[in-house]
């Protein structure tokens, strides 16, 4: 994996925000943050499945937009649909927890790897939406997914997480269960 590519699907977020918002609109409610989920999520989704091949297959995009839709729904009950830059935070941890962990089922790495990516992309995306709450004015107009500034954020953290799964040559396309893996041998 080129560490540069990754780094490029930061664009998927604002992209698969500006989408959502036009396709769906605000997100105040379960049903449009489902809505409003699977349309940023397929295209983030799409994005990453371009910078991850052909580690990754064409579930890719499909597991992100699911994971996203029912994270965002779960994340706008947990919060109530609350702005303050603490309950985005909580709304990206419960979302990108939920993504992660399809996507890391995806990766078919094992249950170990999976949950490390589930965590980290939880987290990140946590990350993604404290820096953006932080920074924009107008976060009740109820965003699908965190402005580019928590993408940037969200994107070099997973990135890291992927280069210490994959290794410093960030050649890996075998499944763990084949192939011990810098980091997480058994």
């Amino acid at each position: 994996m080129s560490l540069f590519r990754w780094l490029l699907t930061f664009l998927g977020f604002p992209l698969g925000g500006w989408l959502a918002a036009v396709v769906v609109g605000p997100v105040h409610d379960p049903a449009a943050a489902a809505g409003a989920g699977a349309v940023a999520g397929a295209v983030i989704g799409l994005v990453q499945w371009w910078a991850l091949r052909p580690m990754v297959g064409w579930r890719w995009p499909a597991v992100t937009a699911a994971g996203m839709a029912a994270g965002s729904a779960v994340a706008i009950v947990v919060t109530g649909a609350a702005t303050t830059p603490g309950a985005l935070a909580l709304g990206g941890l419960v979302s990108g927890a939920v993504v992660g962990a399809l996507q890391g089922l995806a990766l078919q790495w094992g249950l170990r790897a999976a949950a490390v990516w589930a965590a980290s992309v939880g987290l990140s995306w946590a990350a993604g939406w404290f820096v953006t709450g932080n920074v924009i004015v107008d976060a009740e107009r109820g965003y699908a997914v965190f402005g580019s500034s928590g993408a940037v954020a969200a994107t070099v953290l997973t990135g890291l997480v992927l280069r210490r799964m994959l290794g410093p040559a960030g050649k890996r396309t075998v499944p763990p269960a084949a192939s011990a893996t810098p980091g997480f041998a058994r």
